[in-house]
């Protein structure tokens, strides 16, 4: 009998290698603006009571079946910076926002056109892909006659898009643009009061458009009603998850289902049911207790995520017979951010919430399952982040990661921590970084970097300790830390060590470490950029067509004009002004592998544009120092360009980009690069 149990043994243990090797299928659900204290799975970490605790009894189930972090975090502490790093695996101020969203109908699409997404990964690897939701990263219209629109007031809805979740990896996307009350008309009593944005979008297609302006269908089944919401995302997830086992064409495919909910950013507009379960009213405190709207919306993620759940149970999986797909899947839930109350209640013991970088604003609920793939149920304390997904999931498959050592690019600041799914510790974690600091009036980009354990000079330095910026390291590249607390010790961050004379060594460790990994481009630069960048500086007005600094040649050469030099930079004298404008550019290249960390471009006007591009990769808009300046202040030097091999062309343009949005009027100043590590 013994050898039979050993025979048993070795059989079930060889069928979990065997199974855990296969492409699993993945559902990440993520909820809009939750707080660690919006879930009773982490009641007794918070410590909430059951008077005021709302009950979230899926959320518990799932908790029960897998693994639960009390260390996790998003990027930023807002929703479209999260969703960019979530889906890119790069912190969102390696773009151009610096914090806030992006405002507005269109809002210009963040990820670029060749940029990889965990979506493109995946269905490169064989995977079905599809999102209901929000995306809220961007979106481009057409105009009428099928040119790119350059935003919201050229754009003609009844085009199909020219960017869509379609173009990031995505087979099939239902979503709205934006958070939910922006993303469509205010309907009341069958009638359109107020055009916020385009309402349903199925792929490229705006599917209520109406032809008469912006106006969309006000009643039916394409209207744009707000308390409809969760059971359409709902219902549209669970036909997609129907469709793919059904469908001969794509059963014995993996499916990848990316479902970044509404609810419960405000408005709280909960549905009346969700998969014939009561939403509306439903919310109750664990002691039983009915709760209010905004506990009701978040209830209604719970029902949703539950509904998923069941039917994981309910079905097979079609590549392993016999087997439900619940084994089969990777199930993530989170948040975008904290809370967007200020609430103890719904932030947890941490301070302050959604838009601050304090730990309310980013440390969120995170729960994985995946019985197949040996995660075990249990609590891990490890510190995570959603930009770390793409490693992860790469590692999952087996995936090797874009080379941006040989010039591509993808997942720059994304670290696997597959260990820590499986309860395992977790090594080498590179820096945090969060961003989107309400507290810091004066720059509201300030940042804040989070290392533990570091050792310095053979000592090491116990604790969590998170140092702040203020909005120049993000901005600028300059390093000017204002806060230092040791979450060890004080999660609340009520503490500030920053004066304490026994921390100035590592105050000032930390603050090369966060110069270091914020100016080269990525964590995963940081293995073979050089730490000293390269300065070029044509403030002075002096400049050669050929300049080198350490061996470094930097050739510079105008199209459009001959190149002229002041005492605010370079720029091309064709159009008839010493800047450069549309039809002219600047092209620059190295006679050495490079990390371009950035580019100072000086406008002569409050708006100006253009576009830059690194050999043949997709364009990218340009921005300046001081021009283009919303009322956000979205101002920097162009950031984070990236690898350079020796003679490619970066060519700093003055044409519109997309040939629709505002040109050039603008003169190189500074450039700084980093030279790469031999082999």
């Amino acid at each position: 009998m013994k050898n039979y149990k050993f025979i048993a043994l070795l059989l079930f243990v060889s069928f979990l290698n065997t199974y855990s090797q296969t492409k699993p299928n993945i559902i990440l659900m993520m909820a809009d603006d939750m707080g660690m204290g919006d879930t009773s799975a982490y009641q007794d970490f918070t410590g909430n009571a059951d008077e005021v605790q709302v009950h979230t009894p899926q959320m518990e189930r799932l908790a029960e079946l897998g693994m639960r972090f009390t260390d996790a975090h998003t990027p930023s502490s807002r929703c479209t910076p999260t969703r960019y790093g979530l889906l890119t695996g790069r912190y969102p101020w390696r773009n151009r926002l610096k914090h806030w969203v992006l405002f507005g109908s269109q809002g210009d699409p963040m990820i670029e056109a060749d940029r990889p997404t965990i979506a493109s990964m995946l269905k490169d690897n064989g995977y079905k892909t599809a999102m209901f939701g929000k995306w809220h990263v961007g979106l481009r219209y057409r105009q009428s006659d099928g040119r790119p629109a350059a935003g919201w007031d050229d754009a003609d809805l009844t085009k199909p898009l020219h960017t869509s979740p379609l173009d990031h990896g995505f087979d099939v996307a239902r979503y709205t643009s934006r958070s939910h009350k922006s993303s469509g008309p205010d309907i009341k009593d069958g009638k359109t009061v107020n055009i916020r944005g385009p309402g349903h979008i199925d792929g490229r297609t705006v599917i209520g458009a109406t032809g008469i302006g912006k106006e969309t269908e006000a009643t039916g089944p394409n209207a744009y009603i707000l308390t409809k919401l969760g059971s359409r995302h709902s219902d549209n997830a669970i036909n997609f998850l129907n469709d793919h086992i059904k469908n001969t064409d794509t059963k014995e495919k993996p499916f990848f289902l990316y479902y970044p909910s509404n609810s419960n950013h405000g408005p709280y507009t909960p549905d009346e049911s969700i998969g014939g379960v009561l939403v509306d009213g439903a919310a109750r405190t664990v002691a039983g207790q009915p709760m209010d709207m905004r506990h009701n919306y978040i209830y209604e993620n719970d029902v949703a995520l539950g509904r998923l759940i069941d039917w994981l149970h309910e079905n097979e999986d079609p590549r392993h017979p016999g087997k439900k797909l619940f084994e089969t899947t990777l199930v993530i839930f989170t948040s975008d951010n904290g809370a967007e109350k200020n609430s103890d209640i719904a932030s947890g013991p941490f301070r302050s919430h959604k838009g601050s970088a304090y730990e309310g604003g980013h440390r969120v609920p995170f729960i994985v399952s995946w019985p197949g793939g040996h995660i075990p149920i249990g609590t891990s304390v490890s510190p995570i982040s959603l930009q770390d997904l793409y490693t992860t999931f790469a590692e999952v498959l087996g995936v090797k990661l874009p080379n941006l050592r040989v010039g591509d690019k993808g997942a720059e600041d994304s670290f696997s921590v597959l260990s820590a799914f499986r309860g395992e510790e977790l090594k080498n974690r590179p820096p945090l970084f969060f961003n989107d600091h309400k507290e810091a009036k004066e720059d509201p980009a300030a940042s804040a970097i989070r290392v533990d354990s570091p050792m310095l000079d053979g000592r090491v330095y116990e604790g969590q300790w998170k140092l702040f910026f203020d909005g120049q390291l993000l901005r600028s590249g300059t390093a000017n830390p204002y806060e230092l607390y040791n979450l060890a010790e004080d999660q609340w961050e009520r503490k500030n060590l920053i004066s304490e004379a026994r921390l100035k060594p590592l105050i000032n460790h930390l603050s090369e470490l966060a110069l270091y990994h914020r100016n080269a481009g990525g964590h995963r630069y940081t293995e073979f950029a050089n730490e000293d960048p390269i300065i070029f500086d044509w403030r002075d007005g002096h400049f050669s067509s050929n300049e080198t600094i350490d061996d470094l040649t930097l050739s510079l050469v105008s199209n459009g004009g001959s190149l002229e030099g002041t005492n605010i930079g370079v720029g091309v004298s064709g159009g008839g002004s010493p800047f450069v404008e549309s039809g002219e550019a600047i092209l620059l290249k190295f006679n050495q592998e490079v990390i371009v960390d950035s580019v100072t471009l000086v406008s002569a006007t409050e708006s100006s544009g253009g576009f830059y591009q690194v050999g043949e990769n997709a364009p990218l808009s340009i921005y300046c120092v001081n021009a283009d300046i919303d009322d956000r202040d979205q101002s920097g030097v162009l950031s984070d360009i990236g690898f350079l091999k020796a003679g490619t062309e970066l060519r700093l343009d003055g044409s519109p980009h997309y040939g629709v949005e505002t040109a050039g009027n603008w003169r190189l100043q500074s450039l700084s690069v980093r030279k790469v590590k031999s082999d």
